[in-house]
């Protein structure tokens, strides 16, 4: 029997339904998630969704950064105890989803707890692991870890030779390691009685001072972190040996599914995703791609879609005001100086500002090899070093997504040719024009093309590292370049700066929204749709109250004035505009009973917020002084009564509207084409900021005394709102599961005759099973009075109201009497015999 779709797991192999993501750590293990199961079975969960499970390093509060491949996280109870763990959720019917980190390693402290990487530095070219990290050839590693200059260490004796056994190798007894306060490193074998200078050279690794690694860093790593090293998954020796193990657990039926962490940062995503689909039987595998706007995942990629980015962003801006972008973009432009037309430049200064600093030895290893390839043809031979690294820091500027999707050996697309024409004429325009031809040898390689002497290419194997190493580089740039600092200056709404999201996108119209959707379903019926992730700047509850705002946006720029006048004694004279909004949008989006900001979480985030927008502190020169004064301002912010007295009213003023944004947000995530994915604890409201924040403790006795109390009647509340809302799609899809996520799987935008009523059907073979129903700028609604009249077609047949089971007829239906005084309604059909039956 052929497969039913290109992009739905192979027959015989699970898919999922409704997922819930769980993040282990050591504080919360299998048994403590095991623990959880049955009330997920209640919630009506069909998948529980891991982060990772392999052995990180110690005390890893998140396991991306693996360590050993060989043994399931120890912390978490071994392998043992996930395998008792999936053995209890597959008995309560649930399946189980895996997190896999094929990218990176970590490079952790002592180095020999990465068995690999402590090889390498021992052995070099003789080590077994040898081929697993994307080294630059015949160079010493480069170990970015001194607290000084490598002559200021040497001189203050801070390295000591030393002898000691190594964990990782117990069965060679004591060797000798060099040590350097925490850290330790081998020392090749004959090399111990020489000075140490000499010692150091003839060793296969280089200790240098830590500011060193951004020029000069020689390993691929994870966008700029020089704890994480880049792996070459794309040899079929690492990826066997980094995936046994999973797949042991696989064939064991402990795991069923897979969601992909990071493939952009992949030699060869597309031969990946193959590799993983032949060898598990065309299991369900979502990857973590990050598109553009106008960007779909290439359909030659063999997965079942992305983690969701793509609809979350969109279910978002369908709830923003675009009237609001005029208003809120003066306050921008008050305390920041930018514009609302200016989202461009901020980006393209924040790219070049990364490829400057924290990943200029990524791009400098990439001109080298340009500058190599022009070296070696004469007729190529005159391009400068110089003016290569102008033109492709250029052309990684205008880059307006993470990868071109070209492969080398194999035919380079049409739209992979457009995408990179387009960022070279844009690229153009800021190179003086005597780069032209530079630029356009540039272009040439990296799209795989014939250039400079005939034959050339095909002999050359530098011309595919080219080809590859330019889309890693430009997925770190657009990575720490735009999602990691130009998203933390844009401050116009802060909700819309969030990973995948098109902040300078204010609003989006509801055809936009069903034709994505459309094309959704038809290409990708199994992708996941996401609210909150382990990645979200801000959690779904924060952004939907923020969208609110934007239906108030003369109120809300009134409200900034207040606060900025009542605080303006304690205001520090250096504090940073783009800062302070930020601020403002972060205490009201976080006002609320539930869940409460606190001091500790509120620094935490000021901090990291600031350090992101590298304008006046960073990670590596942190300004402490302004640190302190703006914690200390926006602490005191949270205690002043003047504060809380107009943070209370504007709560309470916007309180209708947020309900509406929280709740159908959450309608939409749970019926939109795709794998629904409930992140832990998003059943009811939360005030999560970013990562950590976002990884915060989850109370499941009290989530599962929530959903106990919704079915006993007790609805009062957003939380409780949401939680039965949660609960009842989430049964529903296991009800009409053919209708939500299967081949024959249908999306139909359904007419009305209001443009603020977002409805749409999903069905089966055999028609509409369900229809969603929702308010959108319930604000402006309310000023030109409400539906009166308005309808929406429901389709033919009968329909239940999954929450307050009331019967509405197909054909024109009110919306005032549909929807009555909710911001979203959800149906299910009614067959004739289940009626009988009833």
């Amino acid at each position: 029997m052929a497969d039913p779709h290109p992009h739905l797991p192979h027959i015989g192999r699970h898919t999922p339904l409704t997922t819930y993501r769980l993040q282990l750590t050591p504080d919360f293990t299998f048994d403590d998630a095991q623990e959880v199961l049955p009330y997920l079975v209640d919630l009506g969960i069909t998948d529980v969704y891991l982060s990772p499970i392999l052995q990180p390093v110690p005390g890893s509060r998140h396991g991306y950064d693996v360590v050993d491949h060989t043994h399931v996280n120890a912390e978490l109870g071994g392998r043992e105890r996930f395998e008792a763990f999936s053995t209890r959720a597959h008995a309560l019917g649930l399946h189980v989803v895996v997190d896999i980190v094929p990218n990176h390693m970590a490079v952790p402290t002592p180095v020999w707890l990465n068995r690999a990487m402590w090889s390498v530095l021992k052995l070099g070219t003789r080590s077994p692991f040898a081929t697993w990290f994307d080294v630059q050839d015949g160079e010493q590693v480069l170990m970015p870890v001194l607290g000084a200059r490598i002559g200021q260490v040497l001189t203050r004796g801070e390295l000591e030779l030393t002898r000691m056994e190594i964990p990782s190798e117990p069965e060679l007894g004591e060797q000798w390691v060099l040590r350097y306060y925490d850290h330790v490193f081998p020392v090749a074998e004959g090399t111990e009685s020489l000075p140490m200078h000499v010692l150091l050279e003839r060793q296969t690794y280089r200790l240098a001072h830590w500011k060193v690694g951004d020029e000069e860093l020689n390993y691929r790593r994870f966008f700029d972190v020089d704890t994480l090293a880049g792996i070459r998954v794309e040899r079929p020796e690492v990826f066997d040996a980094t995936h046994a193990l999973l797949f042991d657990l696989f064939d064991h039926g402990h795991i069923d599914s897979f969601r992909v962490d990071h493939p952009d940062g992949l030699a060869d995503p597309r031969g990946y995703f193959q590799r993983l689909w032949d060898r598990t039987g065309g299991a369900w595998t979502a990857a973590e791609k990050i598109l553009g706007e106008e960007e779909m995942l290439p359909a030659d990629w063999a997965v079942c879609g992305t983690t969701g980015y793509d609809t979350s962003w969109r279910i978002h801006a369908l709830q923003v005001d675009p009237s609001a972008a005029m208003p809120m973009g003066a306050v921008m432009q008050e305390l920041s100086g930018d514009s609302p037309s200016s989202f461009p430049r901020v980006v393209a200064t924040a790219k070049g500002d990364v490829i400057d600093t924290s990943l200029s030895a990524e791009v400098r290893r990439l001109a080298n090899v340009v500058w190599e390839i022009c070296q070696r043809d004469l007729r190529l031979r005159d391009h400068t070093f110089r003016s290569i690294v102008e033109c492709l820091r250029a052309l990684i500027v205008e880059m307006d997504r993470y990868r071109a999707y070209v492969v080398p050996g194999s035919p380079t697309p049409q739209s992979s040719r457009d995408v990179l024409t387009a960022a070279r004429n844009r690229a153009f325009l800021r190179l003086d024009p005597d780069l032209e031809d530079t630029l356009d040898v540039l272009v040439a390689l990296v799209l795989g093309d014939e250039v400079g002497s005939a034959g050339l290419s095909s002999r050359d194997d530098r011309r595919s590292e080219v080809v590859v190493r330019f889309q890693q580089v430009c997925g770190a740039v657009m990575a720490k370049g735009v999602e990691d600092t130009a998203f933390y200056r844009w401050t116009h709404l802060v909700s819309l700066t969030e990973v995948g999201g098109v902040p300078d996108r204010f609003g989006l119209d509801l055809d936009a929204f069903h034709a994505f959707e459309s094309q959704l379903q038809e290409n990708w019926p199994a992708t996941m749709t996401a609210g909150t992730t382990h990645d979200s700047k801000r959690g779904e509850d924060v952004r939907a109250r923020l969208a609110a705002f934007t239906c108030y946006p003369l109120e809300w720029a009134a409200l900034v004035q207040e606060l900025r006048f009542v605080t303006q004694p304690r205001r520090p004279s250096k504090l940073d505009g783009r800062t302070e909004n930020l601020l403002w949008q972060t205490l009201a989006a976080t006002w609320t009973g539930s869940d409460p900001m606190t001091a500790s979480r509120l620094e935490a985030y000021l901090t990291k917020a600031s350090r992101e927008q590298k304008t006046w502190t960073s990670w590596t020169s942190p300004d402490t002084e302004r640190e302190e004064e703006l914690i200390s301002f926006a602490t005191t912010c949270l205690a002043d009564d003047v504060v809380i007295s107009l943070l209370d009213a504007w709560q309470t003023r916007t309180a209708g509207t947020q309900r509406t944004c929280v709740l159908v947000t959450k309608a939409l995530q749970m019926t939109v084409p795709g794998v629904a994915d409930v992140y832990q604890g998003s059943e009811v409201t939360r005030t999560s900021l970013v990562d950590p924040d976002n990884r915060r403790p989850v109370d499941f006795p009290a989530l599962a005394a929530t959903l106990k109390g919704v079915r006993e009647g007790q609805h009062d509340g957003v939380d409780a709102e949401k939680m039965q809302l949660t609960a009842a799609i989430a049964h529903l899809r296991q009800r009409q599961k053919w209708a939500f996520v299967s081949a024959e799987s249908t999306y139909a935008a359904l007419p009305t005759s209001s443009g603020h009523a977002i409805a749409f059907a999903r069905g089966d073979h055999t028609g509409p099973r369900a229809v969603t129903v929702a308010t959108r700028l319930p604000r402006t609604l309310a000023d030109i009075g409400g539906w009166e009249d308005h309808t929406v077609v429901l389709p033919r047949g009968r329909w239940r109201d999954i929450l307050g089971g009331r019967m509405h007829e197909g054909g024109a239906a009110r919306l005032a009497e549909l929807l009555g005084p909710d911001p979203v309604v959800v149906l299910e059909a009614v067959d004739e015999d289940t009626e009988e039956k009833e």
